[in-house]
């Protein structure tokens, strides 16, 4: 041992140092948020609850049951089942999301031509039944309309409709035009809308 840990010891100098840095932190200005009092601003793009995109003309989903986001899904939380024949149009009858089994890695609304699943930004849906988290077509459309109704926009677009990297001329008409507009719509249009699906 030398004469200058000696001293160290003696002085008590580790322990003021460290005093001196739990003074520091106790000064600061704290970091955390009183939760359900404030709530820090979610930022554009976050993967949160997942919605069905209504067409906001017709008032019914824009989906076409072309089956990719179900291929792609990595945890194989989507089910799909639709009518139509080959070479007809398909008609959607069952989409179905079991938002427990999804890891929220956003494939399936990069893979959708018609932009027509979105992860919203909504993070407070937890719930104590497991049924409350099993998202069918109907509770999807449900959740895109309330999903809306808290937006301030004419319009919405959402990040992950056109992929980075990708370039924009091998994209379907949808991932180019990339967002959906609700221009020209007030919000009785759209519970009239969502009345008539």
């Amino acid at each position: 041992m030398t004469f200058r840990d000696l001293i160290n010891k003696a002085l008590f100098i580790e322990i003021l140092k460290g005093l001196a840095l739990t003074l520091k932190v106790f000064l600061t200005k704290p970091v955390t948020i009183k939760y359900p009092h404030e709530k820090r601003p979610v930022s554009s793009g976050f993967r949160g609850r997942h919605a069905m995109v209504r067409d906001p003309q017709t008032g019914k989903e824009l989906c076409v049951a072309c089956m990719k986001c179900a291929m792609v899904c990595p945890s194989q939380c989507i089910y799909i089942k639709y009518t139509g024949a080959e070479g007809e149009p398909r008609e959607l009858t069952k989409y179905e999301i079991e938002a427990y089994r999804c890891i929220y890695c956003g494939y399936c609304v990069e893979v959708c031509p018609m932009n027509a699943i979105v992860l919203t930004e909504h993070y407070e849906y937890a719930s104590y039944k497991r049924q409350d988290n099993y998202f069918d077509k109907e509770r999807l459309l449900k959740n895109w309309d309330e999903h809306i109704k808290s937006l301030k926009a004419t319009s919405y677009s959402n990040k992950f409709w056109k992929p980075l990297g990708i370039d924009i001329g091998r994209l379907p008409a949808n991932k180019r035009q990339a967002e959906v507009e609700l221009k020209g719509l007030s919000k009785d249009d759209l519970s009239q809308n969502i009345k008539e699906a």
